[in-house]
């Protein structure tokens, strides 16, 4: 700006002609060059949702725990499962739980496995579908010994059929060079307790049978009942009740139960507070699949949760408060300083309106001493990090009381769940862990 005859005049910059030389590129490159604001909201908004996974992923867990951070998203994959599947059932689009199980078998079928040393059969016995497990000839003929296996998934999810279990059992098979006879139970939702005990205790009457037994060559002598979480409650109630029924003229050799669920009755053990949102199987899961075992109401659940289900004043209950008391049941190690919950006014109606929580065909570990005296040799594989690992240690205890010897395989840094994940991409050390152990004991006592 500068003075002209006494005024101030400025001088303006001309405008570019829009077709003028170079005016068109420079547009050019200033829209191909985004702003540095634009940039640095991308850094933050990428910054932002990293953090939001990490936070999602991200669960605390013991020191001694195996491959954590794998861990970690398994669960957190089934978690993203599990709040989609709940979606889908708000929506009026199926049962979560179908849902669920879909998403499941599809992921189940990615890897299958195969052993060309068994041979593998789908058939029924007495109506109920199974699948038979023979190990391929190995010289003469002769009696093998044998495995009933009941697969795992909160009486709702899994196959024996799926690809788990399917390699499970063959490694089994094949191992033990036994008939492994894994039971396809039907499944919550479409079925309730007691169905799935009755489809477990017929199949597996029928293949008692001596001539069922004799048809695949197994000894009879030589026969075990397992089974996994949910397949560990229905192997657990089927021993108790065949050990009871006069007319079974074969008995079980063993029972070997992994990881088992065996009450409803109180969920704040030492093993339900200290694992109350640990991976895999949080206590809320738990109950939720006890109610819809029963075909009870959700909004039960967050009542059976402080143990509202059972308080002191829930006479039902009475009988049973101890055949699992945990405070003379456990060991101090797993007691640590955790308090028992017993409330002095509860919800009685809970227990009326689902009095199948006090069957003990539904949870084992409410039977009465003189069943536990009549049980066989048992094996128990219980892990640190899972809510249930108190319920298969009362068991166990319950069981040495009444003089059946018993063999606790315990295994500090595993999760509920872990034998099965032995193969890609969910191969834990904690699965092989397991598994080897689980094989190695029945060998040995079969």
């Amino acid at each position: 700006m500068k003075p002209l005859n006494g005024r101030c005049e400025q001088t303006l910059p001309q405008k570019s002609h829009p077709f003028a030389k170079g005016a068109g590129e420079a547009r050019l490159r200033a829209r191909a060059s985004p702003p540095p604001v634009t940039m640095k909201s991308a850094a933050v908004l990428l910054a932002g949702l990293l953090a939001l996974t990490a936070y999602y992923v991200y669960l605390p867990l013991p020191s001694t725990v195996s491959e954590p951070w794998r861990l970690m998203l398994l669960d957190a994959s089934f978690r993203v499962a599990q709040q989609s599947c709940n979606l889908v059932h708000f929506l009026g689009l199926g049962h979560h739980l179908r849902a669920l199980n879909f998403l499941i078998g599809a992921f189940d079928q990615l890897n299958p496995q195969s052993s060309e040393g068994v041979k593998i059969t789908d058939t029924q016995f007495d109506g109920v579908e199974v699948r038979v497990y023979e190990p391929l000839a190995k010289g003469g003929a002769k009696l093998r010994r044998s495995v009933v296996y009941i697969h795992g998934g909160g009486w709702a999810l899994a196959s024996a059929r799926g690809g788990y279990y399917n390699n499970l059992c063959s490694i089994m098979a094949e191992s033990l060079d036994a008939v492994v006879v894994s039971i396809e139970y039907r499944l919550v939702p479409d079925f309730h307790f007691p169905v799935q005990f009755n489809d477990v205790l017929q199949a597996t009457k029928h293949f008692m049978l001596p001539e069922v037994l004799a048809r695949y060559s197994v000894d009879p002598s030589r026969v075990a009942i397992s089974g996994d979480s949910a397949g560990g409650n229905l192997a657990a109630a089927v021993c108790q009740e065949m050990t009871q029924e006069e007319n079974v003229t074969t008995r079980f050799k063993l029972q070997a139960l992994i990881y088992p669920v065996l009450q409803p009755f109180d969920f704040n053990t030492p093993s339900y507070q200290q694992n109350e949102v640990t991976p895999v199987l949080p206590r809320f899961v738990m109950v939720k699949f006890w109610i819809d075992y029963f075909n009870g109401n959700y909004d039960f659940a967050h009542s059976m949760v402080v143990n509202n289900h059972t308080a002191l004043d829930v006479s039902e209950a009475n009988a049973f408060r101890e055949h699992l008391d945990w405070t003379f049941l456990l060991p101090s190690r797993f007691r640590k300083n955790y308090k028992p919950v017993a409330h002095a006014t509860g919800k009685a109606e809970i227990i009326r309106d689902i009095p199948a929580l006090l069957d003990v065909r539904a949870a084992p570990l409410l039977a009465e001493k003189e069943v536990f005296r009549i049980q066989p040799k048992t094996y128990i594989l219980t892990c640190e990090i899972d809510v249930l690992r108190d319920d298969a240690l009362m068991y166990a205890k319950r069981l040495e009381k009444a003089g059946v010897a018993v063999t606790i395989d315990h295994f500090e840094d595993c999760f509920h769940g872990c034998m099965i994940f032995t193969v890609w991409p969910t191969n834990f050390s904690a699965g092989f862990q397991t598994r080897d152990s689980y094989i190695k004991w029945l060998s040995q006592n079969l």
